[in-house]
């Protein structure tokens, strides 16, 4: 019994583990994909394009190739990484292995690809900006409207993933559910709940679209990562209109629930018409 409990309490430390590192790397991500790009653009600090450069010498300088090879690299092995976790004969036999700790190796070697990504991205500076703006008062405004529009859909992310499990989608859930032996907690969910999440596991494809793309200054390796990841976004799920139809379905029911008023209030409203019609 002592080697059980003793064996729990190592799948959790794990399992949190895991949690802080998976927080600390989209924190980071955050301020790699959205905020530097504005902040640079806004303090004008560091130089993103050289639109002096024609395309035909930019395309033809060996810094600007070099820069473009790594960053394609880092952006196959994250992808690769992403795919070859998520398919099902090696999913399976991670499984037979790992059992819970299944989703937390996912995690865990998902957030560490991204942190490589990061860490070894090569800006391209001696390239032209697809876009730039420069010219006042844009060049104030709308960076400041490009940080708004970013803060508001890294909220409505946060807010998706609360509301899709967040604890079940970082493994945490199954060391749980293990602990306890409670089973799998995915088949707790409604048998069309499952159906969507094996057709869309993050539901955050256009508010990343936005953040991707809207940016006051666009530099070839911004467009390459965009491209890329809004392309591999595009691909990854597969929703049709059954899956639609439960989304909707689930917001109206949500709505309707906030709609309605406390239980409570509602009784003494209640009671409160009841006494006024009596007198």
């Amino acid at each position: 019994m002592a080697s059980v409990s003793v064996w729990g309490w190592a799948l959790c430390t794990v399992s949190l583990l895991n949690f802080a590192f998976v927080f600390i790397s989209g924190a980071d991500f955050v301020r790699f994909i959205s905020f530097r790009a504005i902040y640079h653009n806004i303090t004008g600090d560091t130089i993103l394009c050289q639109d002096s450069i024609p395309w035909s010498v930019a395309l033809q300088d060996s810094s600007v190739l070099r820069s473009l090879g790594v960053d394609v690299a880092l952006l196959a092995l994250f992808t690769t990484q992403h795919s070859l976790l998520a398919w099902s004969p090696v999913k399976q036999a991670l499984q037979s292995v790992l059992g819970a700790l299944n989703r937390t190796a996912y995690c865990f070697t998902t957030a560490l690809a991204l942190q490589i990504l990061m860490r070894y991205w090569q800006p391209v500076t001696g390239a032209p900006c697809l876009w730039s703006v420069r010219h006042a008062p844009w060049s104030i405004w709308f960076p400041l409207l490009c940080f708004t529009l970013h803060f508001l859909c890294w909220t409505i992310i946060c807010s998706i993933l609360m509301i899709f499990d967040y604890p079940e989608l970082l493994g945490i859930k199954q060391v749980y559910y293990k602990c306890l032996s409670l089973g799998d907690p995915l088949s707790d969910k409604p048998p069309r709940a499952q159906r969507l999440l094996s057709h869309l596991r993050h539901p955050v494809c256009l508010e990343l679209g936005v953040i991707l793309w809207l940016l006051p200054c666009l530099s070839l390796d911004r467009l390459l990562l965009a491209g890329t990841l809004s392309t591999y976004l595009a691909l990854a799920h597969s929703l049709d209109k059954q899956d639609l139809a439960y989304l909707c379905a689930q917001f109206n029911s949500k709505m309707q629930l906030f709609g309605e008023p406390p239980r409570g209030s509602a009784d003494a409203t209640d009671q409160d018409t009841s006494n006024h019609k009596e007198k």
